[in-house]
């Protein structure tokens, strides 16, 4: 059926019940490879600049952010093999959200990508639509929105 699965995955309840989704489904088809992916924003130069005030820290805003979405996905990664999942990859990529995660899709070859209806998103979300949302109208491949 599917040879390939992408779960976003932000940590949110949203993102875990996805996931768990993503892992049922993979396992009906035959221990299909999932890809989980942690997506997070570039900061701006002003944001970068306020590493100035702790001079004894050498990690830039980015270099936070990078670490902290791969402990996301390994969080992730390892909920995903808990319930069940032997065939699991965990990525860590920085960009606007869902042109990432459908950027990902399309690389990767992913035949369809599972994710949670509500995450951590911020007021961006409000005004400008979902992540989900703007994923199923992007995507090439079938979207699940758990």
């Amino acid at each position: 059926m599917f040879k390939s699965i992408l779960v976003p995955f932000d940590g949110s309840k949203g993102a875990e019940r996805a996931l768990l989704k993503a892992v049922e489904l993979a396992t009906v088809c035959g221990n299909t490879p999932l890809s989980l992916l942690t997506v997070y924003k570039h900061h701006s130069m002003l944001e970068a600049s306020f590493a100035i005030v702790r001079p004894d820290e050498n990690e830039s805003v980015d270099d936070v952010m990078r670490h902290h979405a791969r402990e996301v996905a390994e969080q992730g990664k390892q909920l995903a093999l808990n319930a069940g999942c032997a065939n699991i990859r965990a990525f860590a990529k920085s960009g606007p959200t869902a042109r990432t995660i459908v950027g990902f899709a399309r690389e990767h070859q992913n035949d369809v990508i599972v994710l949670g209806s509500r995450g951590l998103g911020s007021i961006e979300g409000y005004l400008l639509g979902s992540v989900s949302h703007k994923v199923a109208g992007l995507a090439e491949c079938p979207v699940l929105v758990v």
